[in-house]
């Protein structure tokens, strides 16, 4: 516990350092650097990734606490787009702690490698996603929200990689829409905080001192040092050309993600898949009437 703990508080820094830098979410950092502290200390192999995920996201709140009111005291917020956004947000959440809490192990963590080489292979090429949809519709954000949600989740990140895509779709200004998304931020921290301690609670293979699927001494550790460091980057940020820490920042999550993979079992990982389908084919069977259907009587062997 105590090794995890001083390796969280330099996690924390980190992660607390590049998220100002960079304006990142501090899950990207999170959760592959935790999630192998706890395969360094032994730890259950079938909770390391969720474990890591839930950890992260309960960071985020108080880190996105201090976001908001910054984006707030320069008026960056639209609080209308943030409360239609938050309904579905909420839903999508508990959806995607949900699909996180059955996703095996292994895919779990070939989602974030995924995901660390899109974010890496972005930065590296200055690709600025934008989701043009000029809907206007109201539902369009409930929509978009449950999206996000379900999807920042199961990643353990703070949705601003999604969020601000699809704002700036909308027509909005990169200030409004970086400042909108980190309001955002928050629903999906606290929902998806209260939905893992929820999944987690009770179940007999929980690590000792964690809330549900949150690891305490991880999170005390990390919280420590981010709500310092977080500070420290944005304030360098003003003063650096960030272009060329960003390439250096891209090459570091490609290493990163390169490591994850060492970690995963690509064999165990295709005969999971291959299970999963098994399984849904054998349930869309038994719900249809194919069962009963006589292939003796088909035209075929008559």
């Amino acid at each position: 516990m105590l090794t995890i703990f001083l390796s969280s508080l330099l996690i924390g820094a980190m992660a607390g350092f590049f998220a100002g830098l960079f304006g990142l979410g501090g899950g990207i950092i999170i959760v592959p650097l935790l999630s192998g502290v706890l395969v360094w200390q032994n730890f259950n192999a079938d909770m390391i990734m969720i474990t890591a995920i839930a950890t992260s996201l309960a960071t985020i709140i108080p880190t996105s606490l201090s976001s908001i009111y910054a984006h707030h005291q320069r008026r960056a917020i639209i609080w209308p787009r943030v409360l239609r956004l938050s309904s579905g947000i909420l839903i999508g959440s508990v959806g995607g702690a949900l699909i996180a809490e059955n996703i095996a192990e292994n895919s779990l963590r070939w989602l974030f490698i995924v995901y660390l080489f899109y974010i890496a292979s972005a930065m590296l090429s200055q690709f600025k996603l934008i989701f043009a949809i000029h809907w206007k519709h109201k539902a369009l954000d409930f929509f978009s929200g449950n999206i996000i949600g379900a999807v920042s989740n199961i990643l353990g990140i703070g949705g601003g990689t999604l969020t601000v895509p699809y704002l700036l779709g909308q027509r909005f200004e990169m200030k409004q829409a970086v400042g909108t998304s980190s309001a955002c931020g928050f629903p999906i921290a606290v929902s998806g905080m209260f939905s893992y301690i929820w999944l987690g609670w009770g179940k007999t293979h929980i690590h000792e001192y964690s809330l549900g699927y949150i690891y305490l001494p991880a999170f005390a550790g990390i919280i420590c040092c981010s709500v310092l460091t977080a500070p420290l980057g944005a304030k360098i940020a003003h003063k650096i050309a960030a272009d060329k820490l960003k390439r250096y920042f891209a090459l570091l999550l490609y290493i990163v993600a390169l490591k994850m993979l060492q970690q995963t079992n690509i064999e165990a990982l295709i005969f999971e898949w291959f299970e999963e389908l098994s399984k849904l084919l054998h349930k869309l069977i038994n719900d249809s009437d194919l069962l009963e259907f006589d292939l003796l009587n088909s035209p075929v062997n008559r």
